[in-house]
C-alpha cells in the first residue's frame, strides 16, 4: 500500500509553495549540513538518509559536487557530541543545516543564530525553544513535526485491544530528552504516562542511558518485573535508533509491543502514528525555500497528520497473541 503524507499548513504558506518550482538550483555551490542523533544506517524505508537527501536535491536540479556538497555529521547515539558537531558545520560555513532529531536540532539551534535550520523528527519544537510559534517561528529555524496531542491516547487505547485485562503498561524512554519536571518526566513521557492512568492502567517508565550499547534487557525486565504486561515505545533517540533491538527484546519476554507510526520495519506487534520517514523529501524542499531567499523565520513549521497503522502477525504468532479481526480491518498495513 503506498502512504502518503499529509501535511497542515496555513494559507499563507499554501500560497508560497503553490507555484512551480524552478528547474535550476542557484548558481552559487552550497554546502548543506546534516545533523543526525544517530548513525548514517538504514532509514525506515531501507535506503540510507543522505541517500534520501542526495536524490530529493538532485530531483531540484542540484548537482552534487558541482553546485552542492553534503557535509553530514553523526552523533552516532552519543548525543553529548552534538553541540561540538554542530560547532563544526557551522565553522565549516554550510549554507543550511538539516537535523533529524530534537537534540540534534537544539543542538544546532545553540550553535547559531544565523546559519537557517530545517528540522524533522521533532515532536515538539515549541518546548524545545526551537521556534517562537508554529506559524512565525521568527528566528533561523523552521521544519516538520510530527505533534500529535492524541498519539499517546490512541496507542494505549490500541494496547487495551489488543489485550483487553491489560492493567500495567511499560513506557520505554531515554535519558536524553530534555524538559524533565520533579518527578523527572519529559513532556512526552508525562503525556503517554497520563494516557495510561486515563484507562486505569499503570504505567511504569524506565529510561535507558543514552550511549552506543543502552542496555535494553534489563531495562525491560525490570518492567515485567513491576508487572508490565505490554511495551510501549516512545518516539525518542535510542529506543527510535535501535528499534529492531528493543522489539526482539521485547519478543524473547512475550511483551506485546506498540512502535510510533512508521516503524513497522523493527518486528513490533504494533506501529501507529505520525511517520517521520516521508518528511525527508519536504525538508529538502523548505531547504531549497532558503536557499532561494525565503527567510525560514517566516516559514510555518508544517504537522504531518495522517496516522498509519501498522500490525505484524508474524510477531504475534510468535508471542502466541491473536489480533482482534476488527483492528485487522483497520490497519494501513499487515505484516505476515
Amino acid at each position: 500500500m503506498i502512504e502518503r503524507r499529509q501535511f497542515m499548513i496555513s494559507a499563507a504558506a499554501f500560497g508560497l509553495l503553490s507555484g512551480p518550482l524552478r528547474a535550476q538550483a542557484p548558481a552559487k555551490a552550497i554546502k548543506i549540513g546534516l545533523l543526525i542523533n544517530g548513525g548514517p544506517g538504514p532509514s525506515p524505508g531501507g535506503k540510507p538518509v543522505i541517500e534520501t537527501f542526495q536524490s530529493e536535491f538532485a530531483k531540484l536540479g542540484y548537482v552534487e559536487g558541482s553546485s552542492f556538497a553534503l557535509e553530514p555529521r553523526y552523533a552516532r547515539g552519543q548525543l553529548d557530541r552534538l553541540p561540538a558537531l554542530a560547532t563544526e558545520l557551522t565553522q565549516l560555513g554550510v549554507d543550511v543545516i538539516l537535523t533529524l532529531g530534537g537534540p540534534a536540532s537544539r543542538a544546532a539551534k545553540d550553535a547559531t543564530s544565523t546559519i537557517p535550520i530545517v528540522f524533522s523528527i521533532v515532536t515538539n519544537p515549541l518546548a524545545l525553544g526551537l521556534v517562537a510559534s508554529m506559524e512565525r517561528p521568527a528566528g533561523n529555524v523552521t521544519g516538520i513535526t510530527s505533534l500529535d496531542p492524541e498519539q499517546a491516547d490512541r496507542q494505549v487505547a490500541l494496547l487495551r485491544r489488543v489485550l483487553p485485562n491489560l492493567t500495567c503498561v511499560g513506557i520505554l524512554s531515554d535519558d536524553t530528552i530534555p524538559g524533565a519536571d520533579a518527578s523527572g518526566l519529559a513532556p512526552i513521557e508525562r503525556a503517554n504516562a497520563a494516557a495510561a492512568r486515563k484507562l486505569g492502567i499503570e504505567p511504569i517508565v524506565r529510561k535507558v542511558a543514552g550511549g552506543p550499547s543502552p542496555d535494553y534487557a534489563t531495562v525491560l525486565d525490570d518492567m515485567q518485573k513491576n508487572g508490565a504486561e505490554a511495551l510501549l515505545v516512545l518516539e525518542v533517540p535510542m529506543p527510535l535508533r535501535d528499534g529492531k533491538i528493543v522489539a526482539e527484546a521485547a519478543a524473547t519476554r512475550r511483551m506485546p509491543t506498540i512502535f510510533p507510526g512508521g516503524e513497522f520495519h523493527t518486528g513490533g506487534l504494533i506501529s501507529y502514528g505520525t511517520s517521520v520517514r516521508n518528511t525527508w523529501p519536504r525538508m529538502v524542499e523548505l531547504a531549497d525555500r532558503i536557499l532561494r531567499g525565503t527567510k525560514p523565520g517566516e516559514i510555518p513549521v508544517e504537522t504531518e497528520s495522517r496516522r498509519v497503522l501498522t500490525v505484524n502477525q508474524k510477531t504475534a504468532s510468535a508471542i502466541g497473541l491473536t489480533i482482534p479481526d476488527e483492528l485487522l480491518k483497520q490497519a494501513d498495513r499487515i505484516i505476515d
